[in-house]
């Protein structure tokens, strides 16, 4: 991995030298878009509207336009703001764990710390694991002051950024002003369908099936071209059918569903402890 940035923890008089490194990578097939008529490949362009003349990147600056007038801002004036200049992860406080929501969660960092500063970084992480707290922190990156969370995963402090309060949207919708009438059947229904998918969460027993769809249909037009069977390339479809309307009946069936599926599983435990 490489370090994307170098900076430091502070928190009281504490100062912990960090490197930064993205923590999350994309699998995903890159595609990219052509003309359907001839296959050829759509670029874009850089085009000044005064000049006319296609720019290359090192010739862009930013810009702010209140309507009335274009304000430039060169790289060097966006370098020059003390946020830009800062390269401290300031932690402001510490939280129990449980008061991060999800819902701010953001991009996650790895933090290496440099060897002479290996013992307070160990000393930082034994304490949150210790306090079940997270350190709330404010650090700049990229050009944007972040608001963050500094937690532990296994061994490595990992920081995570987070959304400030006015990015997070209030859910307003009408209709759950309204009260629907929910029977203990239906409740109960519900219990055994939700025990029935009961399990420990392991992220590496899912996979993107979008990803591994569109990686066979590429391999399946190298291989035909143009005219693919798509039965032959994915196998039969079943049809889903219509939505169940009665609530009941859609949590009947799903339980029987279940049940089903979990038979040979069992009868496949038994024969394997009585062997």
């Amino acid at each position: 991995m490489r370090a994307i940035w170098k900076g430091a923890i502070s928190f009281g008089l504490v100062h912990v030298p960090v490197k930064v490194y993205s923590a999350t990578e994309s699998h995903d097939v890159s595609l990219h878009q052509v003309h359907d008529e001839d296959g050829g490949r759509i670029r874009y362009e850089r085009r000044c509207e005064i000049c006319k003349e296609i720019v290359p990147y090192k010739h862009i600056d930013k810009a702010f336009d209140d309507g009335e007038k274009t304000i430039v801002l060169t790289d060097e004036d966006l370098k020059s703001l003390p946020a830009e200049r800062s390269h401290e992860i300031d932690v402001v406080e510490f939280v129990p764990d449980d008061q991060i929501d999800v819902l701010r969660l953001g991009n996650p960092y790895f933090l290496e710390p440099e060897e002479k500063a290996l013992k307070p970084y160990s000393l930082l992480r034994q304490a949150l694991e210790e306090t079940e707290r997270t350190a709330v922190v404010t650090f700049a990156l990229r050009q944007r002051t972040r608001l963050g969370a500094l937690r532990v995963r296994d061994n490595v402090l990992v920081l995570q950024t987070l959304l400030w309060d006015d990015e997070v949207r209030t859910a307003d919708f009408p209709v759950l002003e309204n009260t629907a009438k929910v029977t203990q059947k239906e409740l109960a229904m519900a219990g055994q369908l939700i025990e029935s998918l009961a399990g420990d969460f392991d992220a590496s027993q899912f996979t993107d099936d979008y990803q591994e769809q569109l990686k066979t249909l590429i391999e399946a037009k190298q291989k035909a071209g143009e005219g693919i069977d798509s039965e032959a390339t994915f196998g039969e479809q079943e049809d889903e059918g219509g939505e169940v309307v009665d609530l009941m009946e859609a949590l009947r069936r799903s339980v029987e569903a279940r049940k089903g599926d979990e038979k040979p599983k069992k009868k496949a435990a038994k024969k394997k402890s009585s062997a």
